[in-house]
């Protein structure tokens, strides 16, 4: 299940960026967010960790083989400086691995879909509607895309906890610290490391909290 998921949403991309439906930058967002939601998949349904990690470690392999072969030009142009796609690979794969045993699995969701539709939506606002652009370790970026990604992790914290946990008012005060490290981290995004800081770093601290403040 999470094999053909990934799969599809690869293929759809790149169908849809060959047939010039989607630009590149389109269809790696559209596989950035899509690939994400599997973990919701996997929560959901159950899927043991083995089963996660190990479509994960193929996931890396492919996105490492794409950086030097042109068999996925929509999503990993080769040369591209940027290691993206591995990097989120990899994220899926360590959470599942952490949080799976310890039978929490919606801190793993919590941290990928943070990283799938914050960081997703916050870059296709920002192309699209950012009026107001500045400059972070030499990466330009806009005050409409880093609300859109402070927005965005505050709902998805919001709603992971909720349907984890149950319900909390201390809730709205995770979310929110969530949310704000998930936006100040994303801004430090060269080579696409903030596809691994970002999940990994929003995921222990929400664990932290939570294990901190609930009990």
């Amino acid at each position: 299940m999470v094999g053909f998921w990934l799969a599809a949403v690869v293929l759809t991309a790149e169908g849809l960026h060959r047939y010039q439906v989607i630009n590149s930058e389109n269809a790696r967002k559209l596989v950035h967010i899509g690939s994400g939601n599997v973990i919701l998949l996997a929560w959901w349904l159950g899927i043991p960790a083995v089963v996660i990690i190990a479509a994960a470690i193929l996931a890396g392999i492919v996105a490492l083989l794409s950086y030097k072969f042109p068999f996925l030009p929509g999503i990993n142009s080769v040369g591209r400086k940027s290691l993206g796609t591995f990097f989120y690979a990899i994220s899926i794969g360590s959470l599942v691995a952490w949080f799976w045993p310890l039978e929490q699995p919606w801190q793993a969701a919590l941290g990928i879909l943070i990283m799938a539709w914050g960081d997703g939506l916050a870059a296709l606002i920002g192309q699209k509607f950012g009026k107001h652009p500045y400059t972070v370790w030499g990466i330009q970026k806009s005050w409409e895309g880093s609300l859109t990604m402070f927005v965005a992790s505050f709902a998805v914290s919001c709603l992971v906890l909720f349907f984890g946990l149950g319900y909390f008012w201390q809730i709205w005060l995770i979310s929110l610290a969530v949310a704000l490290f998930a936006t100040i981290v994303e801004l430090f995004s060269k080579l696409g490391i903030d596809n691994l800081t970002v999940p990994l770093g929003s995921a222990a601290l929400s664990f932290w909290l939570t294990t901190t403040i609930l009990g």
